[in-house]
């Protein structure tokens, strides 16, 4: 099958970020800076959701907030640590229900026909077949408790199972050379991982929460569900992944949010 993709303006390689708007800029940066304003975490979206200010009208300022950000991407792609394991907590701390969270309200959630879901697969994977849920649901199951982290300020302790994304992707024959794991949901949200965080020892395929199917409004039937990232780039109701090694903007990243977005 073929994957949509956005538009060719959408695509740019991650290193063509033009270094000399820093340079340009010196004064802003170094003021930003001063201020302590999202010190190491420094984004245009984030900036935008904290303020409530539409940081886009000035292009100067959106172009120097770009850069840092993308900077700032480097930095925690470069310190990443592959098989680093986060924190685990009881199966006591673990909330119920998860808390729920989109781009849109819970209201607005579309159910999801279970029965005549499937995962399509593309790019570069050996076995292009799609799969059922309940082909996904025979699959081996790991279970991780772990914190969801919003970059919104809150955080939740959640009990998340299902096939180790490595294994699936292992399984269907994908190459582990690439660069990213792209993924399109059943809304209008994508989102993308790069390979080492998907071969990362927690990342999983999410299936169940606390040993329950996972219910329509967090993701049902198959959500990503990492240990390294901010919430936002655990995509939800997942129909279709795609192996690539083609950097593509994603719904978030588009504006202005960091894409590495962890650690």
């Amino acid at each position: 099958m073929s994957i949509r993709t956005p538009t060719p303006s959408l695509f740019r390689p991650r290193q063509a970020i033009d270094q000399s708007v820093l340079k340009e800029n010196r004064r802003l940066v170094e003021a930003i800076d001063r201020r302590g304003i999202l010190r190491g975490a420094l984004s245009l979206g984030a900036l935008t959701m904290l303020t409530g200010c539409d940081v886009s009208e000035d292009d100067s300022v959106q172009k120097v907030l770009r850069a840092v950000s993308a900077w700032n991407d480097r930095v925690q792609e470069t310190i990443f640590r592959p098989n680093h394991l986060a924190r685990t907590y009881a199966p006591s701390q673990v909330v119920r229900p998860p808390r729920f969270n989109a781009h849109f309200p819970i209201e607005d959630v579309k159910p999801i026909d279970g029965a005549a879901w499937r995962l399509e697969l593309a790019g570069l994977i050996g076995d292009k077949r799609p799969w059922t849920a309940q082909q996904i649901y025979q699959l081996p199951e790991q279970d991780i408790i772990i914190k969801h982290i919003c970059v919104e300020g809150w955080d939740y302790i959640g009990q998340w199972s299902g096939p180790n994304l490595r294994g699936f992707l292992e399984r269907v024959g994908a190459d582990l050379t690439a660069k990213y794991v792209y993924f399109i949901c059943a809304d209008d949200f994508t989102e993308s991982i790069d390979m080492p965080t998907a071969l990362h020892p927690q990342t999983i395929l999410a299936t169940k929460y606390a040993g329950d199917i996972l219910a329509d409004p967090f993701g049902f039937p198959l959500r990503l569900r990492t240990s390294t990232k901010l919430g936002y780039k655990n995509a939800k109701w997942i129909k279709a992944i795609e192996v690539t090694n083609d950097f593509r903007e994603t719904f978030w990243s588009k504006q202005g949010f960091n894409w590495f977005a962890g650690i």
